[in-house]
């Protein structure tokens, strides 16, 4: 098999990538844009020892399960690669998915239908963008999959329309006043990303511009004719000076207007976790608050608590709630937030859960729950190994990644606790990403 070879496939199934799987001559190919049943001709991008890339060059049996896009390069990008997929069957295909990873542990458990989003285009209340110059001139967009090239985007699909009409507006400024995008090779230039956050409650906006230095000629100018687009009220430089793939750097730097927006009675700054789909949050949090089964004589302990979105919605059904995190603005938040929502058995600090949960129970707390919500790369063995010693009855687990989360949950099972059910629930519609909520009992 080599490269630009053509061959006829026929798609038995899908990868977690949403990519279509072949077989051909003991070949692995990986077919993008490709559905289980159907028949494709296809061209060989890239051949490794066992398995190739190819691109689909012409449907010949074509899946009932498909939808025709227009703009195909949301599927290029990976900016939502289950575009091309009916819903219903994107969600089948999110609960398979915990499934398989559920049977490649040996652990037999059962996995209820995964939970819908009330929107299924357009739910994004925050967009992250590259900046770049192609052909010339400076480029907002989306990269192509496995690669830097910046495939030019006004139309994000996943998210607000809100947004995107922000976002252009912000690129025609960019361009207006001449600001040069960033060079990642030759790391100059000045606007790496734009970030902008927009409040489903009220419709505000902030508009966040990551920069390679904290200040260039015309940044007060362009600041200032940004704060004049419609709904901003918020514009952040944030600094990010280093040669690095990682998108925000460590300090902001206010421009205009105010340093928070408000969401759902939940005040966010710029560097804040919140979230991405609004209307789904109070159902994912509602589902573990359910499953959990709370009492009024419950103290939780909210590990990675964020803004205190998940502690403040526990709050009313339990005694009191103690939440960590290591952000210190996220804390300052998450306290704000407490406040802006009358509730006073919620306290909030700073700082490590592996670290504290131990002296707090040295101390004579007694945590019955611990809700945890890590990112993606789960939990570290410490921060289990803190949590067991904390003693609670209960661990309820949300993960917006479910490999590391049933890689956590084998390691609790050696350490006396177990689960019966996982849910998914579909935050993120039209990619492969999956939330899911379980709850660990003590055995």
């Amino acid at each position: 098999m080599q490269k630009n070879q053509l061959v006829k496939l026929e798609i038995t199934d899908l990868s977690y990538e949403a990519m279509g799987v072949a077989h051909l001559d003991g070949m692995t190919i990986f077919v993008n844009n490709a559905l289980p049943g159907e028949v494709v001709e296809a061209k060989i991008l890239k051949v490794k020892k066992s398995f190739a890339f190819a691109k689909i060059e012409k449907l010949i049996k074509q899946s009932p399960d498909r939808v025709t896009i227009k703009l195909n390069q949301w599927v290029q990008t990976g900016l939502a690669s289950l575009a091309h997929i009916k819903y219903d069957k994107q969600l089948d295909f999110k609960r398979q998915q915990v499934i398989n990873l559920l049977e490649k542990a040996h652990l037999n458990k059962k996995v209820n239908a995964t939970v819908a989003s009330p929107e299924e285009t357009g739910y994004r209340n925050k967009a992250q963008v590259p900046v770049r110059k192609v052909k010339g001139q400076l480029e907002i967009g989306f990269f192509r999959k496995h690669s830097h090239d910046l495939v030019p985007m006004e139309n994000f699909f996943t998210t607000d329309p809100e947004i995107d009409r922000v976002l252009v507006a912000t690129r025609d400024i960019l361009r207006k006043n001449h600001i040069p995008a960033y060079d990642e090779v030759k790391n100059k230039g000045e606007v790496r990303y734009l970030e902008v956050r927009r409040s489903k409650a009220n419709g505000e906006m902030m508009v966040i511009l990551v920069c390679l230095h904290k200040d260039f000629p015309q940044l007060a100018k362009v600041a200032d004719e940004i704060s004049q687009i419609s709904d901003v009220v918020s514009v952040i430089l944030n600094h990010n000076p280093k040669k690095t793939n990682v998108i925000l750097g460590k300090h902001d730097y206010l421009l205009s207007g105010n340093p928070q927006i408000e969401d759902v009675c939940f005040k966010i700054s710029a560097q804040s976790f919140f979230q991405i789909n609004s209307l789904q949050t109070p159902r994912l949090y509602n589902l573990a608050i359910e499953k959990a089964g709370l009492t009024s004589d419950d103290t939780v302990i909210d590990a990675y608590s964020g803004i205190g979105t998940i502690g403040l919605s526990v709050a009313k059904h339990v005694k009191s709630v103690r939440g960590v995190e290591i952000v210190k603005p996220a804390v300052q938040d998450a306290k704000e937030n407490a406040l802006l929502n009358g509730i006073e058995n919620a306290d909030y600090v700073c700082g490590k859960a592996e670290e504290l949960m131990p002296s707090w129970v040295s101390e004579g707390m007694k945590a019955d729950v611990i809700f945890v919500d890590p990112p993606r790369k789960g939990l570290t063995l410490e921060f289990i190994e803190a949590s067991v010693k904390t003693n609670p009855q209960k661990i309820v687990y949300i993960s917006c990644n479910p490999a590391t989360m049933v890689r956590d949950l084998t390691m609790y099972q050696d350490l006396g606790y177990d689960f019966e059910e996982i849910t998914p629930v579909d935050m993120f519609p039209q990619t492969p990403h999956v939330e899911c909520v379980t709850v660990l009992e003590k055995k």
